[in-house]
């Protein structure tokens, strides 16, 4: 078994002859922002996708699917197979795992926001260590390592989502474009950076998401545990994401200062060279394709998936 843990071109399409199975990828947390537009690219390269997700970031669509996977299926005309599961119910993965043969394993069931991993760090550390002890005892992994997504798909039909108040920045400035939120807080503009704001290496959700479809290939070779870093190599603060965001949107995103998040760094993001060098990817949507796509989605859904589904 062989776990993903989480090209400017084409997407690899793999079309199975006749009587070839095409191979199944079982996503975890698949029916979240990033998950679901990896489950889009793998529908779109040919691979059959098995979902599971416990809807704690996500919306529920008509019957059992979450609205972000019945819009993945309604876009490639392609079905999944969807489980509501957790990552902490062992009974129910043996029983998956008996059920399936999986070529592959991705997996996005975790948490990962600054301030509450501070608040909260048993509850990090019951699911992101033991949650992914529990998903799979050996493996070949190629662990991918990336900052802050943003973005959406260019239909505008799939996008971030966050249920309740968003701990990500860019979702949290979209939704004071469209004025779900009156102000942004910025946490602190003191840091040793251009401009006193935090610096992160932002990378569009497509671009992170083709990432994974290139990592799948590399664990063809049995490449044993490797790392790659999926980012522009660039980094950009925040109020330079503030400024890119007003352009894309044609409106105007009042911010307030406040203090420093405790957890913070002033500058964090990604030398993605081996990335490029190993798995033949490279991020190719820049900052304005970002603002663009996240504005999009949101004008098209203001409330996010909640009011179609």
């Amino acid at each position: 078994m062989e776990a993903l843990s989480g090209q400017p071109q084409p997407p690899l399409r793999l079309c199975p002859g006749p009587g070839v199975m095409a191979e199944k990828v079982l996503v975890t947390g698949g029916a979240g922002y990033i998950g679901s537009h990896t489950v889009l690219e793998l529908l779109e390269a040919g691979y059959l996708p098995v979902v599971i997700d416990n809807f704690h970031n996500a919306v529920r669509g008509g019957g059992s699917m979450p609205e972000s996977l019945r819009r993945v299926q309604e876009l490639t005309g392609r079905s999944l197979e969807f489980e509501e599961m957790d990552i902490l119910d062992q009974a129910a993965l043996e029983h998956l795992f008996k059920k399936h043969s999986f070529m592959a394993v991705i997996h996005f069931a975790g948490l990962k926001a600054v301030g509450e991993s501070v608040q909260k760090p048993l509850d990090y550390y019951r699911v992101n260590l033991t949650g992914t002890i529990q998903l799979l005892e050996a493996w070949n992994a190629v662990l991918l390592r990336y900052f802050n997504p943003t973005g959406a798909h260019a239909s505008g039909c799939i996008g971030e989502d966050p249920q309740g108040i968003p701990n990500n920045l860019m979702p949290y400035v979209s939704q004071v474009a469209i004025g779900r939120r009156a102000a942004l807080n910025v946490f602190g503009n003191d840091y040793d950076t251009e401009d006193g704001t935090g610096v992160r290496d932002y990378i569009h959700v497509v671009d992170l998401a083709k990432g994974h479809i290139a990592a799948l290939r590399k664990l063809k070779e049995q490449c044993g545990c490797r790392i790659y870093n999926l980012g522009t190599g660039t980094g950009y603060s925040v109020l330079q994401m503030v400024r890119a965001m007003e352009k894309a949107s044609g409106r105007k995103i009042p911010y307030k200062v406040v203090a420093r998040r405790e957890g913070d760094v002033a500058a964090c993001y990604a030398n993605p060279s081996l990335a490029l060098q190993e798995l033949g990817w490279t991020a190719a949507l820049g900052l304005d394709r970002m603002c663009e796509d996240l504005w999009r989605w949101q004008k098209q859904n203001p409330s996010g998936f909640g009011a179609q589904a």
